[in-house]
């Protein structure tokens, strides 16, 4: 299992609506989540932070997460809550949610 942690900005003027958006996220969406072997997924605000949390439990992320970019159902749902956020200052060329490092873990 690997722990993925991310973080991105959310523009202030639409932090209620991305909230709204979250209270029923398509099932759809959680489906394609849980196939490409995603669980414990959860999402936190502070201030214009939003930091992303999930557990990876298949073997190649980069080939789920391509699976989930191809997928219509996710797609939709990117096109609501894209305009919500905005990439961290930390982001590479071309990162959207940007990946945080770990630097303790109590099991």
């Amino acid at each position: 299992m690997r722990r993925v942690a991310q973080v991105v900005r959310i523009r202030p003027e639409k932090a209620d609506e991305y909230r709204e958006l979250h209270r029923e996220v398509p099932g759809p969406v959680l489906q394609r989540l849980r196939r490409c072997h995603i669980a414990n997924y959860s999402i936190h605000l502070l201030g214009d932070r939003l930091f992303g949390y999930f557990e990876y439990h298949g073997d190649d992320l980069a080939t789920d997460l391509a699976l989930m970019a191809d997928d219509p159902a996710t797609q939709r749902w990117w096109e609501l809550t894209a305009p919500c956020q905005q990439p961290a200052e930390e982001a590479g060329a071309g990162e959207w949610w940007t990946s945080m490092e770990q630097v303790f873990l109590m099991e």
